[in-house]
């Protein structure tokens, strides 16, 4: 069994629901507060505006592609319910990506990981000059992603590039104002497939993603400047796109954003800290049926969940 199937409006009782994820289904018209607070989410096609559930067209059809995609990647839908399960969106960034990405890297050894890079086969990682592009303007730092021919995809020396430029706002003071952009036709899709499967081993690039991380830099400097630490998007916002874009204050989208956080696919559970950020802004629920699902949110959805501000 990959997925629980539970009536919403059933008496509550204890449940293991470590084991699988655990979907309750049905009417928010007398749905128990125990189902709604303790289910992976909730699928319901009643309008709702609570967070734990999400409103679908089909509940039999939305059940059918999860428990197709459950059956397909079992062990990281089990891993990505048990990681937003330990996950405080209220506390500190730094033990939530901790945890996500000691979970990530042990997906990175399992076989369903190894089992897409097979499907994908070889891949070339192309070389692209100044992946980040970083410029002053008066106490305002502009910070771009600079790889439109891959629509900002995610990879290590864009990484290094933009902590690079996240540490001039961490330092100076006199910095009052981020911006995180992206250049074409683009915010940034998520991590680079092409460069997945080059890291030396797991535990090493749990190191990198965590001792040189955007995402904790980017929480700390929104800390300070709240809403003057902002994401400007559009085109693909996707994977660790989104997770970074996440951490900042406030997140503007232009009407043809697409939002998503599609890891499961490979095997994996996000590794940028959206297990932290994007679950800040809209709950574990909402953000473990965008991962399971692998289903993306227009703009207007995503303003109605509080996924963006504007």
């Amino acid at each position: 069994m990959t997925l629980r199937i539970v009536d919403v409006s059933d008496p509550a009782s204890e449940v293991d629901v470590c084991n699988v994820p655990l979907v309750a289904v049905g009417s928010l018209d007398g749905a128990s507060e125990f189902w709604l607070q303790r289910a992976t989410f909730t699928l319901t096609e009643d309008e709702t505006d609570d967070h734990r559930a999400i409103t679908v067209a089909s509940i039999d059809a939305t059940l059918g592609d999860l428990a197709a995609r459950a059956e397909r990647w079992p062990i990281a839908a089990a891993v990505c319910d048990d990681v937003l399960r330990s996950v405080d969106p209220t506390g500190p960034a730094l033990p939530g990506v901790m945890t996500e990405s000691l979970a990530y890297s042990t997906l990175q050894a399992g076989p369903e990981f190894a089992r897409w890079l097979s499907e994908r086969g070889p891949a070339a990682m192309p070389v692209i000059a100044d992946p980040v592009q970083a410029h002053r303007d008066g106490d305002t730092l502009r910070i771009a992603f600079n790889r439109p021919q891959r629509h900002n995809a995610f990879s290590t020396d864009a990484r290094a590039a933009l902590l690079e430029a996240l540490t001039v706002a961490q330092l100076d003071s006199s910095v009052d104002e981020v911006v995180l952009t992206g250049n074409g036709p683009s915010f940034c899709s998520g991590g680079d497939l092409a460069e997945f499967g080059t890291f030396r081993d797991p535990a090493s690039a749990h190191l990198a993603r965590t001792r040189y991380s955007p995402a904790l830099a980017l929480d700390e400097i929104a800390t300070r400047l709240g809403r003057a630490c902002r994401a400007e998007v559009h085109g693909r916002v996707l994977g660790s796109g989104l997770e970074m874009a996440a951490f900042c204050g406030r997140i503007e989208a232009v009407p043809d954003a697409v939002f998503g956080l599609p890891e499961l696919s490979l095997g994996l559970i996000p590794g940028a800290g959206g297990t932290v950020s994007v679950t800040r802004r809209i709950g574990r629920w909402r953000t473990a049926y965008l991962v399971l699902s692998g289903r993306t949110l227009n703009a207007d959805a995503a303003l109605a969940w509080g996924l963006i501000d504007a």
